[in-house]
């Protein structure tokens, strides 16, 4: 795991990476990088939780869009308007020393918003999440992240038992791969490689594991 490279590479891609030793230095940036009264909206995120930022955007300095307890309509309604919001916050799956983002979603809101949509997407990233390259995000998603994520969102799949994808033990296991029940939470799979729009995803590295 190598922060410089990573965010040396990550630049040259077209993002903007920013890097903080701990978690408390967090909200200091965030608050440079939003105005009071902006419109904001946030991907489910441990990551989130635990640096302060959930907290932060839902203050009521900012107009936030907030989707928790909605459902049906209305809970349609406040994913289209966060996906025209000025700010995203979310985290990121892995990220790869190469500087490539590798997010997978099960409803896919969040994806969405990263690849398109909000006037900027600003992720708060552990260094736990970083991997040498899209086969090691590859392999840290289906050990990693969604294991827990099933646990934390009380959703019954294989993985949520055994901790791990069944893909994995498979003898060529593919990215798409993976169990076929009804709450699976690896359904879309987006790697972010380039960006057009410079510096519209902004990436906050935390010298500390964070979140899944």
């Amino acid at each position: 795991m190598n922060i410089e490279k990573t965010m040396k590479n990550l630049e040259k891609n077209g993002f903007k990476p920013f890097y903080v030793k701990t978690k408390e230095e967090v909200v200091p940036l965030v608050k440079t990088l939003i105005n009071k009264g902006e419109s904001v909206s946030n991907g489910g995120s441990v990551t989130l939780n635990e640096t302060g930022v959930s907290e932060l955007i839902a203050c009521g300095d900012y107009d936030f869009i907030d989707r928790t307890g909605l459902q049906g309509e209305e809970l349609r309604q406040s994913y289209i308007r966060a996906f025209g919001c000025d700010t995203y916050f979310c985290s990121s799956n892995a990220v790869t020393e190469n500087g490539e983002l590798y997010n997978v979603d099960g409803n896919s809101n969040r994806v969405a918003c990263i690849v398109y949509g909000p006037r900027q997407v600003i992720m708060v990233v552990g260094k736990n999440k970083i991997v040498k390259d899209i086969n090691e995000a590859v392999v840290r998603v289906k050990e990693q992240a969604a294991p827990p994520n099933t646990v934390r969102l009380n959703i019954n799949t294989p993985c949520s038992k055994t901790g791990k994808c069944v893909s994995l033990s498979a003898e060529n296991s593919d990215l798409c791969d993976g169990c076929a029940v009804d709450g699976r939470i690896c359904c879309n799979y987006v790697v972010s490689a380039k960006q057009r729009h410079k510096n519209r995803i902004k990436i906050i590295i935390v010298d500390d594991n964070l979140g899944y």
